[in-house]
């Protein structure tokens, strides 16, 4: 597959790496900074295009990856909608319910491939406990919860655009959290109704929550309980913990670590101890997953096929995280609609 990237920022030189150890090619790029974009050209054997616009232009681009502040991605949705590119877009989706659900259309019209990256639905963790959920398990779902306690540092909010509702769309829980978010709607299922409860700059001079907590009931009779935070010294492996009427289990990072399960049965557990998270440093976060979600959405846009974690799939996601600061701002419980 031959890739164009829009932004090449920190998370763009992780893709590029991704790429190229499944054998993808990154033809052109283009950034706002000239300096970066052509730098990040050098060192991934890529052409630097001064406009977005030429990379969803571009011949030899199969489909275009987004790594840009998540203000902007409809724009590129739609410019690829009349090119016929594929596109894929970072997490979160979109700062609105509206303007995803506006690039879900677009691209479904057009016929063309939209996905999210969201690479821990490609931890091995993951892929065990959806299986192993689904074949009974765990036995009927009763708790299911999301811990991310991870800390950034001043410098890492140093742009004002850093935790800004406008460019960004908030803090902690869209930017940190949603990676966890989406991991327990893929497990637990669909979330009826979330009460919320934040702290707006509590360590960081940012204007949105760097602590927010909330409680969920989902659809299936289970409840449960998100907290993310990037004030939280020295920062802590993200945990997901699912709690049946048959045992439970912890993902640690990126890693089952535990898994007490009575009358268990099916392929042993892949219980491991040794972690890899992004709690302190962002980029400290291992490239198999990310290796994975690109060769099945390039086989879904070769195919014709529905990527794993679709348009629709970062819909659900970003409306969970939506509804929980709609519920942090009005302070009462928001149903799900």
């Amino acid at each position: 597959m031959r890739v164009g990237i829009i932004g090449t920022g920190a998370i763009a030189n992780m893709h590029a790496r991704a790429y190229k150890a499944i054998g993808y090619k990154i033809t052109v790029c283009s950034n706002g900074n000239e300096e970066r974009g052509q730098a990040f050209a050098n060192a991934h054997g890529a052409e630097f295009l001064r406009n977005y616009e030429d990379v969803c232009r571009h011949p030899e681009v199969d489909y275009v990856d987004v790594c840009t502040f998540p203000s902007f991605r409809l724009q590129a949705v739609e410019l690829c909608a009349q090119t016929r590119k594929h596109v894929l877009v970072q997490k979160p989706m979109a700062l609105s319910i509206e303007t995803a659900q506006r690039m879900i259309t677009v691209a479904r019209e057009a016929g063309i491939t939209l996905g999210v990256v969201s690479q821990h639905r490609f931890d091995d963790s993951t892929l065990f406990l959806k299986k192993a959920i689904a074949d009974g398990r765990l036995g009927k779902l009763l708790q299911a919860d999301a811990y991310v306690k991870w800390y950034r540092s001043a410098e890492y909010y140093s742009r004002p655009v850093k935790g800004s509702w406008d460019v960004e769309g908030g803090g902690a829980l869209i930017n940190q959290g949603i990676h966890q978010v989406d991991i327990l709607l893929a497990l637990a299922g669909k979330v009826k109704d979330v009460v919320g409860s934040w702290q707006l700059g509590a360590m960081h001079q940012i204007e949105s929550e760097d602590v927010v907590n909330a409680l969920l009931r989902f659809e299936n009779g289970a409840t449960g309980v998100i907290q993310a935070s990037t004030a939280i010294w020295p920062g802590y492996p993200e945990r997901v913990e699912l709690h049946g009427t048959k045992g439970t289990a912890v993902m640690t990072g990126d890693k089952l670590t535990t898994w007490d399960v009575r009358d268990d049965f099916g392929e042993p557990a892949p219980v491991e101890n040794k972690t890899s998270s992004g709690a302190s440093d962002p980029m400290a976060i291992p490239l198999t997953p990310l290796e994975r979600q690109f060769r099945d959405f390039g086989e879904a846009c070769q195919n014709g096929t529905t990527p794993t974690v679709s348009g629709e799939e970062g819909l659900k996601a970003l409306q969970l995280v939506l509804s929980v600061y709609q519920s942090c701002r009005e302070e009462r419980r928001v149903v799900i609609g």
